[in-house]
């Protein structure tokens, strides 16, 4: 049954295809986010946008964190529901924003699970021999895992990579992140080598996208479900106890840098962070590393079978 709360909220979803111009997964996160509220005010025979007020969005947002939503999801939710009034206020649908001020309940932060030093060289321990014709994908695979730890690329900046985004000459990679901000990120020893390599084998594919970087087995822009479909089986091949992930290379990258230099703005504009409170979670990381070296070596802090 159509109301006008729904309407509105097609009339909403036009102006960020139309104006905004948004992608069509930010535009299925907002309907899902937006539906979960209408849906509810159904339930409460709320029908019109000027019924609803903050109690409301209280009671809603109450419901979906007993269903189990997390405090991370509520407060995407949050921010949609923020949109739609705003854009509801512009209209003159509504007199005031409804979901102004109510924060989201906390969640316990995850912290990144990321591999030591140790772990990260058995997994980029590819056995890739120069000349070797028998495998192409294998080169392929080296010099994608190498960038990946060796500049702390997302999986996305990694997929859209160009030919012309690479500077072997001067170490350096062009990124383009979120917000389509570019930034240039040196690039370490062994992905040079192994970026040497794939670029040379990269000629033996036939027709190809000629700009990608890397590239799929029918010669078009690899994509980010296969980047991870492939370090999922280099994780069994590698004999690594769990899966590694791209984002887990990335994480690994920050922790690592950070242990050895302790510099958090450097990592942060490596990271390509817009905050940085984003990049000081590894600063946690760090700590539990330090945590765990204090408990091993203080002699205070070891513990002992009898007192």
């Amino acid at each position: 049954m159509s109301t006008l709360l729904t309407e509105r909220l097609l009339q909403f979803e036009q102006h960020l295809r139309a104006e905004r111009r948004l992608s069509s997964h930010t535009l299925s996160s907002y309907r899902r986010d937006l539906n979960k509220f209408i849906s509810w005010c159904s339930q409460q025979a709320l029908v019109q946008p000027d019924q609803i007020d903050s109690q409301h969005v209280r009671q809603c947002m109450a419901m979906l964190h007993r269903s189990g939503l997390s405090g991370r999801s509520i407060q995407r939710w949050l921010s949609s529901l923020r949109t739609f009034f705003n854009y509801g206020l512009k209209h003159r649908w509504i007199k005031s924003n409804p979901a102004d001020g109510i924060a989201a309940p906390k969640s316990p932060k995850k912290l990144p699970k990321t591999m030591d030093v140790d772990q990260v060289n058995q997994f980029l321990s590819i056995d890739v021999k120069n000349g070797d014709s028998s495998n192409w994908i294998d080169c392929r695979d080296h010099a994608i895992v190498e960038l990946l730890y060796s500049s702390g690329l997302r999986l996305s900046e990694l997929a859209n990579l160009n030919l012309t985004d690479l500077d072997l000459k001067e170490a350096i990679v062009t990124v383009t992140g979120k917000g389509n901000k570019t930034r240039q990120l040196p690039v370490g020893r062994q992905a040079l080598k192994s970026l040497t390599l794939w670029l040379t084998r990269r000629q033996e594919i036939g027709k190809t996208d000629g700009l990608a970087l890397f590239l799929s087995k029918r010669g078009k822009r690899i994509s980010t479900r296969s980047i991870q479909d492939r370090l999922k089986q280099l994780s069994i091949k590698q004999g690594m106890q769990g899966k590694v992930h791209p984002h887990m290379l990335r994480h690994s990258f920050a922790s690592h840098l950070l242990e050895s230099s302790g510099d958090l703005r450097a990592v942060q504009e490596l990271l390509g962070h817009e905050n940085i409170s984003t990049t000081q979670i590894y600063t946690h990381l760090d700590f539990q590393h330090l945590a765990k070296v204090y408990d091993k070596a203080h002699p205070r802090a070891q513990k002992k079978g009898k007192d």
